[in-house]
């Protein structure tokens, strides 16, 4: 489907959502329409000109909100700087390759200059994610704000909590269903793997010793000349989307169904009927991906928020005040 029609769908999607004022608990649609109206356009500006300079900001923008909703609820505390008396979710070792950090501490300065103490780091992730799916994807979609800052961060929680990439489908449908997600999920929010990049290190079991059988054996030529056997000292890079490494579409399952796909957690979708078919449909409707994508980020977005008077408004998102 052409892009075109991608953000048609999407905005008449976002629009049917903007239609219920609030979402779940405290978090609400417009939540800074009186406390700092201009907040939302600020980090968009802010991610817009991060991401035309660097598309694979984008995609670590959206990476970031996952890693943070899946580790203490959507807290923002995947934002805190690590420690030498508090080692941080930053330095867990599934955390190394996040990115966007920059592009979320330069839209906090800008809103505590616009309106100081009113918009939490954790809202700002929100955003930032919604922004490059509309930067990389062109389509759009409401996001509830209220979100309040996490209290605590410690780099032993990631690895309790995320998904890894050589997870089985078991795996991986016990990990989103412990945070409240279906494998219908699942399966729709993997589609960001779309865009951004993978190191060697995370595919490498599918290469060496034998080459995994469920490669295509022409992909899988072309990263054993990228990969090296040990990735101790080089540790190289490829885009996970070879054909539109850059632009946020269903893509990412039609390389599932032509087994180009890098990690084994993606391959690992078409080893069950049920998500087979999801991965079918979506490879050959990418419309009916970007509704589902819409609304699975929404619900990832309102994992085990804080609201009211909980944790609190950092100053500045690498710390607590």
């Amino acid at each position: 489907m052409k892009n075109s029609n991608l953000c048609y769908i999407g905005f008449l999607f976002a629009m049917l959502m903007i239609g219920a004022s609030m979402g779940q608990g405290d978090l609400e649609f417009g939540f800074y329409r009186k406390t700092c109206p201009s907040a939302e356009a600020i980090v968009r500006s802010v991610v817009f000109q991060a991401v035309s300079s660097n598309p694979g900001l984008g995609a670590g923008l959206v990476r970031l909100l996952f890693h943070d909703c899946f580790v203490r609820g959507c807290d923002g505390s995947v934002l805190i700087a690590s420690t030498p008396s508090n080692p941080s979710e930053q330095v867990s070792p599934i955390n190394l390759s996040l990115r966007g950090f920059q592009v979320i501490a330069q839209a906090k300065a800008q809103l505590e200059a616009a309106c100081p103490g009113v918009v939490s780091c954790a809202d700002i992730v929100a955003f930032a994610a919604r922004d490059s799916a509309f930067k990389l994807g062109g389509f759009n979609y409401a996001v509830v704000a209220g979100r309040r800052d996490g209290l605590v961060s410690s780099s032993a929680d990631p690895l309790n909590n995320l998904p890894q990439f050589s997870f089985s489908l078991a795996q991986l449908e016990s990990t989103f269903a412990a945070k409240g997600l279906s494998p219908h999920d699942m399966v729709v929010l993997s589609g960001a793997h779309s865009i951004g990049i993978a190191h060697c290190s995370s595919f490498i079991s599918r290469l060496y010793p034998t080459v995994d059988a469920t490669l295509d054996p022409t992909f899988a030529s072309s990263l054993l000349r990228l990969c090296p056997n040990d990735t101790t000292t080089n540790n190289p890079t490829t885009n996970q989307d070879y054909r539109t490494p850059n632009i946020l579409d269903n893509k990412y399952y039609q390389d599932i169904l032509q087994k180009r796909v890098l990690l084994t957690s993606d391959e690992d979708l078409t080893t069950s009927t049920t998500t087979l078919a999801l991965v079918n449909t979506f490879a050959t409707v990418g419309g009916e991906w970007v509704n589902q994508f819409t609304r699975a980020m929404q619900k990832m977005g309102q994992i085990g928020v804080l609201t009211g008077t909980q944790g609190e408004i950092r100053k500045v998102c690498s710390a607590f005040n």
